[in-house]
C-alpha cells in the first residue's frame, strides 16, 4: 500500500510580513485615533466646562441687572425672557430658562418649554436647592452622563440674600462626533504616513529578507537536484548575507562529501584516493608532521587463485577490521585509514604512534591471517599454486609488507613525492620473509638546514 503525504499549503513568507504588517499598522492607526479623541475630548471639555462657567457668571449678572432695572415683579418674565433671548442670539448660552418659587417656569430660551414638567434629574436639583434655608453657593452644578452635559442652577437673590427665582442653564462637555471633527486632519496624515512606511518597510524586507531567502530555496531545490556547483551571490552586509556563505560551504562540502563517496572502496567503504589526498595535502598544509605508512599483502594473488575471489574479498575485509581494530586500540584521535584498492591500505598517523601502530598490526595479521586457510594448508604452512609465468610454486602464506614515510626528517610537499619514494621501500619490506615494516629514515638536507637554524 503506497501512502501519499501531502504537504500543509502554507503561507508565502511575503503574505505573512504583509498580514504582520497591515494587522500592526492598524492597530498604530486605532491606537493614535483613540488618544488623538481622547485628547481632543479632554480639551473640549475642559473648554466647555470653562465657557459653561463664563456663561453662567454673564448670565447670572445680565439677569440680576434685569431684577434690579425692573423692579416690578409683573414684568420680570418679560425682561427675563427678553434677556434670555438676547444672550441666545450673542451665542453665549444655548439653552436656559427662569422658575419662580412655585416651580413654575415664567422665561425660557425655548418658548414651547413653558410650564412646570421637568425631568427627574432637574427636579432633584430644584427641590434641594428650593429647600436650603441658606444659599451658600453663587451656582450648583449637575453632570449629566447620558447627554455628555453640564448643567448650572444659577439662584437669584433678593437685596435679603432671599432666594427669588431660579436660573437653568446647560452646555455639552464635547462628544465624539466634536473630537473626530477636530482631528481627522491629523488621523488622515498618520494614516498616509503609516502607509508609506510600511511600503518603504515592506521593499526594504523584500530586498534584505524576502528576496535572499528565495535566492537560497531556489538555490537548496537544485542543490537538491544534483547541481553541487551552484554558489550563491547575497549581499546585505548582515546574518544572511552569512548564511549565503555558508550554504556555499555546505555546497562545497557537499561536493568534497560526494567525491570521497564516488571514491571509497566498494567492498570496505573505506575512503579512496580523493580522501587520501586530501588528508595528506591537510597535513601538508598545517605544517603537522606525519607519517604515511602503505601495506601490501604478499602472496594475494596465490591466495586468490587457489581459494576463489570471494575468499580472497574476505581477506582484504579482515584487513580492512584488523586496521580499524590497530587504530581503535593504539591510534590517535586524528589517525586516518584509506583504501586505496585491491590490497593495497593506507594508514596516516603521527610519528610517534607509528612503532605502536605497525607492532600491534602485525602481530593482530600475523594471528589472525592464518585462520582463512584450511587445516592441511595451515599445518603445511604453505600453498601449491601457479606463479605469474604460469609455473606451480610454494607459496608462503600471506604476511604483510608496511613501507613508511614520513615529514619528521624531510621535507615533503605532496602525495605525489610519498608514492616517488614509496616503491623502494615496499620492495625492500617484501624482500624481507614474513611480515614487516620498513621506514624511510633518510634525511633531507632542506630539513637539516631548517632544523639547525
Amino acid at each position: 500500500m503506497v501512502r501519499t503525504i501531502k504537504r500543509k499549503k502554507r503561507l508565502a513568507l511575503s503574505q505573512r510580513i504583509a498580514t504582520i504588517m497591515i494587522f500592526l499598522s492598524f492597530l498604530m492607526i486605532t491606537a493614535f485615533t483613540t488618544i488623538q479623541v481622547r485628547n481632543q475630548i479632554g480639551t473640549i471639555t475642559s473648554y466647555n466646562a470653562y465657557r459653561a462657567r463664563l456663561a453662567s457668571a454673564i448670565l447670572k449678572d445680565h439677569l440680576e441687572s434685569t431684577l434690579e432695572r425692573v423692579g416690578q415683579k409683573s414684568r420680570n418674565a418679560a425682561a427675563f425672557q427678553e434677556t434670555l433671548y438676547s444672550l441666545k442670539d450673542e451665542k453665549i448660552i444655548d439653552t436656559a430658562w427662569v422658575i419662580n418659587r412655585k416651580m413654575e417656569k415664567i422665561a425660557s430660551t425655548d418658548s414651547q418649554n413653558q410650564g412646570s414638567s421637568f425631568s427627574l434629574s432637574e427636579k432633584y436639583m430644584i427641590e434641594s436647592i428650593l429647600s436650603k434655608e441658606f444659599i451658600d453657593k453663587w451656582f450648583y452644578t449637575y453632570t449629566d452622563q447620558p447627554r455628555n452635559a453640564i448643567d448650572l442652577y444659577i439662584p437669584l437673590l433678593s437685596n435679603k440674600s432671599k432666594l427669588l427665582y431660579l436660573v437653568k442653564t446647560s452646555f455639552s462637555l464635547g462628544n465624539m462626533q466634536e473630537a473626530l471633527k477636530q482631528v481627522y486632519i491629523p488621523i488622515i496624515f498618520t494614516v498616509l504616513a503609516v502607509i508609506g512606511i510600511n511600503i518603504i518597510l515592506g521593499l526594504s524586507l523584500s530586498k534584505s529578507i524576502i528576496h535572499p531567502i528565495q535566492i537560497l530555496n531556489s538555490a537548496t531545490k537544485e542543490i537538491a537536484g544534483g547541481k553541487l556547483e551552484l554558489r550563491v551571490n547575497i549581499k546585505t552586509g548582515d546574518e544572511i548575507e552569512e548564511l549565503g556563505e555558508t550554504f556555499n560551504d555546505m555546497t562545497q562540502a557537499l561536493v568534497k562529501m560526494k567525491a570521497r563517496a564516488e571514491s571509497a572502496n566498494p567492498l570496505t567503504k573505506l575512503p579512496g584516493n580523493v580522501a587520501i589526498h586530501e588528508d595528506v595535502d591537510r597535513r601538508i598544509k598545517e605544517g603537522s608532521k606525519f607519517m604515511f605508512i602503505h601495506s601490501d599483502l604478499d602472496n594475494f594473488k596465490a591466495y586468490n587463485d587457489k581459494y576463489g575471489l570471494g575468499e580472497g574479498d574476505k581477506a582484504i575485509k579482515k584487513t580492512a577490521e584488523l586496521f580499524k581494530e590497530t587504530i581503535e586500540k593504539v591510534g590517535g584521535p586524528d589517525d586516518f585509514l584509506g583504501h586505496e584498492g585491491g590490497d593495497d591500505f593506507v594508514v596516516i598517523t603521527t610519528p610517534q604512534k607509528t612503532e605502536a601502530i605497525t607492532s600491534y598490526f602485525i602481530k593482530r595479521f600475523d594471528e589472525e591471517m592464518p585462520k582463512l586457510y584450511s587445516e592441511e594448508d595451515r599445518k603445511l604452512g604453505y600453498i601449491i599454486a601457479k606463479n605469474r609465468q604460469g609455473v606451480i610454486c610454494k607459496f608462503a602464506l600471506m604476511s604483510i609488507s608496511l613501507a613508511g614515510v614520513t615529514n619528521q626528517h624531510r621535507i615533503l610537499g605532496s602525495y605525489t613525492e610519498i608514492t616517488n619514494i614509496l616503491p623502494e621501500l615496499k620492495e625492500k619490506a617484501k624482500s624481507i620473509q614474513g611480515s614487516s615494516f620498513v621506514l624511510d629514515k633518510r634525511k633531507d638536507p632542506r630539513q637539516e638546514e631548517l632544523e639547525s637554524k
